[in-house]
């Protein structure tokens, strides 16, 4: 079994060459012996490989005597829906997430959908799994098996909790582009959106495990121009768009402009503490100015943490905060078990858009755009990360406003802040300004850069 699929927050590989149905059957096996679970939920998404390793992981649950929830094709936070709505011991989805086709691999979660990663255990598994000898032949399950498997439709569930974040009856007759990239979102914005006023132009809407268009990430800057471009000839009120396994949520504006996933967990903390005074958003450090300000603005209270979807939903519980966000599009529910839904911005932004009499590229601009200049997120290869950001720190720490470490480092001034932070998986740093002026941001941008790639 080749160690290096086990990342940081979840297990991902090349099929069939790097995690294959075997390493399947023993991570699943493994997961039994580190959970000690009294039955297993398990779900995929639409890879082409994800039916054949699904088959594997079902068989090396119930050969431990163990019960299978089967709640078939899913997205990643259907997982975490049927884990906690129905108070089982634990589960896991096949999933590669926005990865390439020709990948695949697994999430992990325990009782009440708390997740499993390198820091609570996933690490543990890998390492049961590795010291396993044997070889399976026969993956097929028998007819004892299958008394131990049980097939739940958890969809018309799901949807009922998703709707209890938005008013359906204040929604206008707003049109929208949706594209959930070949992947799990489709059927399911079928679902919430039927006997609606909500007009949706499809795009790549069937599931295709092939992926046709390619990579299914709309982080990806040439995966955007296909929706921006419909947006604006459909005349649409906005776009929206997800990753294959439908966990991570992006928005476009009616002008086809991509609205980054920091002022989308701003707009939402701010819809939220609207309505909820006093409560406590969680959020990353890559970019803080805006969340910030809308908490203040609104009596609300924004605490930064690690990025990282393990370490956001530790401390919403610990906070008992009513919502939290990434820069990525995860964004993170309270009344959803504590965990990221792709589902819920769409409905909130529905039932807001529907309340307002501007454009969203017009909110946008008054709120944000002209207030708070970005870089985006800025990826180099380096040799050392930690040198790279000793170097950074060493440089702009000297009459700085403001340092922190909760995740790289971060170094504030008066009208301008950076974030660098490595990456759990391999040898990158990225980078994060944002500044008062557009000009201040490139200007820093480009200074930070320079010492980035020296």
């Amino acid at each position: 079994m080749n160690e290096a699929i086990f990342k940081a927050y979840d297990i991902r590989g090349i099929y069939p060459n790097e995690i294959n149905e075997q390493d399947v059957y023993k991570i699943a096996k493994a997961y039994c012996e580190f959970v000690k679970p009294q039955e297993v939920v398990i779900g995929c998404d639409v890879r082409l490989s994800s039916p054949s390793l699904k088959a594997s992981a079902i068989k090396a649950v119930v050969d431990q005597g163990i019960k299978v929830i089967d709640v078939g094709e899913i997205s990643t936070d259907m997982l975490y829906f049927a884990v906690a709505n129905y108070d089982y011991a634990g589960g896991f989805s096949i999933t590669a997430s926005h990865n390439p086709k020709e990948y695949n691999g697994l999430k992990f979660v325990r009782e009440e959908s708390k997740p499993i990663s390198s820091d609570t255990g996933l690490f543990d598994i890998r390492d049961i799994a590795k010291n396993f000898e044997f070889r399976i032949s026969d993956f097929e399950l028998t007819d004892e098996d299958l008394r131990l498997v049980e097939k739940k439709n958890i969809l018309q569930d799901y949807i009922v909790k998703i709707k209890t974040f938005a008013d359906f009856s204040k929604f206008k007759p707003l049109k929208i582009v949706a594209n959930p990239n070949f992947g799990m979102g489709g059927g399911a914005v079928d679902k919430l959106l039927e006997n609606t006023n909500i007009e949706i132009v499809k795009l790549n809407w069937e599931t295709d495990g092939n992926f046709p268009k390619g990579q299914p990430d709309p982080l990806i800057p040439e995966n955007r121009e296909e929706i921006s471009k419909l947006v604006v000839e459909n005349r649409a009120d906005f776009g929206v768009a997800w990753d294959a396994d439908a966990d991570r949520c992006f928005f476009f504006t009616e002008k086809g402009q991509f609205i980054e996933g920091y002022f989308i967990t701003a707009l939402l903390g701010k819809i939220l503490l609207e309505k909820n005074p006093n409560e406590k958003i969680i959020h990353d450090p890559r970019l803080v100015w805006a969340i910030q300000d809308v908490a203040g603005e609104n009596n609300g209270i924004a605490i930064t943490n690690k990025s990282g979807h393990a370490f956001i939903k530790e401390r919403m519980k610990k906070e008992d905060a009513i919502f939290g966000g990434e820069m990525s599009a995860h964004y993170y529910f309270r009344d959803y078990f504590y965990c990221d839904n792709g589902l819920i911005p769409l409905v909130m932004i529905l039932e807001f858009l529907s309340m307002q009499k501007k454009t969203l590229s017009e909110i946008m601009q008054e709120m944000f755009w002209n207030k708070y200049f970005v870089s985006g997120e800025i990826n180099n290869e380096v040799a050392d990360v930690k040198a790279k950001i000793t170097q950074a720190k060493e440089k702009y720490s000297v009459g700085a406003k403001k340092i922190d470490e909760i995740d790289g480092v971060s170094i504030e001034y008066a009208d301008w802040r950076f974030n660098l932070r490595g990456s759990n998986t391999e040898p990158v740093i990225r980078l994060n300004v944002e500044a008062k002026s557009q000009e201040l941001m490139e200007e820093k941008r480009d200074e930070l850069l320079q010492l980035i790639r020296d």
